[in-house]
């Protein structure tokens, strides 16, 4: 299909999606009183920081979840992290998520599930008992109450085109982030500073209480995935690579590349979540042509049964960290206020 009949096809259906996001308001907003009114929430045994956002994807909210994981470990503790598991432990998205995590949280117990109150208590009746659960994507998951809210904000999109679902990206009105206790402006080093300072007008006006963190995400090492070996990001520095991914923001793992030295020859890139095939695969290793392929930990989950066989040659995972660069005591602070309560 042709841009301008995609454009065509847009105009048509605008109005019917503006009139779907009023609806979605309207349920949004009955939900919401409901839970400000205490109805329906329960709480676990053990304390619970959630990490959220009010958009659909790009903002870093897994990244993020891996680093608090691995601050309360150093810290002494045993945390949990809880996903969504949308439709089932055995959804496709849920599980994937799941084993991103595991593969990079080795001694955290991860749990999809629809119904996280009752991962929880899963978890807290088992040999091995958390003492810390870490609510990923959390913040419209009200039904469990928690004791820190964490929600990111993507410098680059903060708003989701100020429309909620399915109109905008939205998942709930800017005004929500009134709920939020902390917030961390993310991909700010991406950012024009006119627009990043009038961000944090918005976001201060919105919530004047909340303290405001900013962070970029940084490459961390390079991931051997057929060796399961980590290699100093200096391993491809200077060599063309080709690079696969299906994000939401593309363009910043892109960046990362090229920040850290390494030439971008070939870029591939799919829909958010997207599921490799075996064709898919296969068509790439040949186009690449003994290149090295780089992608994400969320794309390497996505790929098909028997991907080692499909490609050749080098292939990694670039791991990211996020770094705190505006605000890191309130934010270590926050970390051991929360790892220091007692059930």
């Amino acid at each position: 299909m042709s841009g301008q009949a995609q454009d065509g096809w847009a105009q048509v259906l605008r109005p019917a999606a503006g009139l779907a996001s009023g609806f979605y308001a309207a349920a949004i907003a009955l939900r919401n009183l409901r839970y400000d009114a205490g109805a329906g929430v329960w709480r676990l045994a053990r304390p619970v920081l959630s990490v959220g956002n009010l958009s659909v994807g790009g903002t870093g909210k897994t990244v993020l979840v891996i680093e608090i994981a691995r601050w309360l470990l150093e810290a002494g503790r045993r945390p949990a992290v809880l996903l969504r598991g949308y439709k089932g432990e055995a959804s496709p998205v849920g599980a994937d998520e799941a084993a991103m995590l595991r593969q990079q949280l080795v001694n955290v117990s991860v749990e999809a599930n629809p119904d996280r109150i009752a991962a929880g208590r899963k978890l807290l009746a088992g040999p091995r008992p958390p003492d810390v659960f870490i609510l990923d994507d959390g913040f419209q998951h009200r039904r469990l109450a928690r004791d820190l809210d964490v929600v990111l904000v993507n410098a680059l999109d903060p708003f989701g085109g100020r429309a909620l679902l399915p109109l905008g990206d939205l998942r709930e009105p800017p005004g929500a982030l009134r709920r939020a206790q902390l917030i961390v402006i993310t991909h700010v080093d991406l950012a024009p500073a006119q627009s990043l300072a009038v961000l944090r007008q918005d976001i201060q006006r919105l919530n004047p209480r909340a303290p405001v963190l900013e962070a970029v995400h940084k490459p961390d090492y390079l991931y051997e995935v057929k060796t399961e070996i980590r290699h100093h990001l200096d391993r491809l520095q200077g060599r063309p690579a080709a690079a696969l991914s299906g994000l939401a923001s593309p363009q910043q793992f892109e960046a990362c590349l090229k920040g850290n030295g390494v030439p971008i020859a070939q870029s591939w890139r799919y829909p958010d979540h997207h599921r490799y095939s075996a064709r898919e695969l296969g068509s790439i290793d040949h186009l690449r042509d003994g290149l090295p392929l780089v992608t994400t930990f969320k794309d390497l989950v996505k790929f098909p049964s028997g991907w080692r066989e499909l490609l050749g040659g080098e292939v990694y995972a670039l791991g990211i960290k996020l770094e705190i660069v505006k605000g890191e005591s309130v934010w270590n602070d926050t970390l051991a206020a929360l790892a220091g309560q007692k059930p």
